[in-house]
């Protein structure tokens, strides 16, 4: 074989080699991603009726969910209960995780606290979230606790079966997935930054604002996105610790599936899937996570 053909030859079967790795990849998000969303968006056209569904395409169920206030109260409130989530999220977990990642130097240690962090996980997600019920009862131990310490002269009744039970439980679930990304980019920072930072006169605010949060953003980001994605799709937290009060997105799909109305739950799946896209796009549009990871 001529010397000038033997670099294109094995160029050729690099590529031929890279595209080997990736076909199992492309195959499996083609099978059980791509057309599975391409067949929701297809299926959100069909004509449903009150015992029947059938293939002939119409903008009937985009027309009811936008011109009925109920479906679109449960976008509003799914987005807010969103927002508040992911913030209370960020205030409890981010100081934990900058914690565990900047102030305990031992390995073993750290690894301990993270263990604990998911600690939950080794039960039942059913289990962790009915065992609110008991805890924010009027006669549960929260009350009790706040009556026998004199905060409270009577029982908070707000507690149970509102949209407020419905956040506490969402956010006690899912702050771990805050820590533990917070966490592992806390604990790369080089302690030389900080150090040098302080010679330099920085207080401890102008270091937390200057080097410790710039560098953590990727954690950040990698935390709200994946607490975004599950409570996005939250139904089992609403449906459990609200009584059926609070309708997010995913209780009206699970609603529009056990009634064997298709369409309309396609409707309400792109939509769904449409807000988490929005929202994974905008918060990588924050960091450049292949460059900071």
């Amino acid at each position: 074989m001529p010397a000038s053909r033997l670099p294109r030859s094995l160029a050729r079967q690099q590529a031929t080699g890279n595209w080997m790795l990736l076909a199992p990849g492309v195959i499996w998000m083609t099978l059980c991603l791509v057309l599975p969303m391409l067949m929701m968006i297809y299926v959100s056209f069909w004509t449903q009726t009150t015992f029947a569904i059938n293939s002939n395409l119409t903008l009937d169920n985009w027309a009811a969910f936008f011109s009925t206030p109920t479906y679109i109260d449960s976008l509003l409130t799914t987005v807010r209960l969103w927002f508040i989530t992911l913030a209370l999220i960020f205030v409890i977990g981010y100081p934990v995780a900058v914690y565990i990642g900047l102030f305990v130097r031992d390995k073993t240690v750290q690894t301990s606290l993270l263990v604990l962090c998911v600690v939950p996980f080794w039960t039942s997600f059913l289990i962790r979230v009915l065992a609110w019920r008991p805890m924010l009862g009027t006669d549960g131990a929260v009350n009790i606790i706040l009556l026998k310490l004199g905060l409270i002269h009577q029982p908070i009744e707000a507690l149970l079966f509102t949209q407020y039970s419905v956040i506490i439980g969402m956010v006690q679930i899912y702050v771990v997935f805050m820590v533990g990304p917070v966490a592992f980019m806390v604990s790369r920072i080089d302690r030389s930054l900080i150090e040098a930072a302080r010679d330099l006169g920085a207080s401890t605010a102008r270091i937390f604002f200057t080097v410790i949060l710039p560098l953590s953003l990727p954690g950040i980001v990698v935390g709200s996105i994946f607490v975004s994605v599950m409570v996005l799709g939250e139904f089992a937290t609403p449906s459990a610790l609200s009584g059926d009060k609070v309708n997010l997105l995913g209780n009206i799909i699970v609603t529009q599936v056990g009634s064997l109305k298709w369409a309309f739950a396609s409707v309400c799946g792109v939509i769904l899937t449409v807000l988490m896209a929005v929202t994974v796009v905008a918060l990588l549009r924050i960091v450049n996570l292949r460059r900071e990871i």
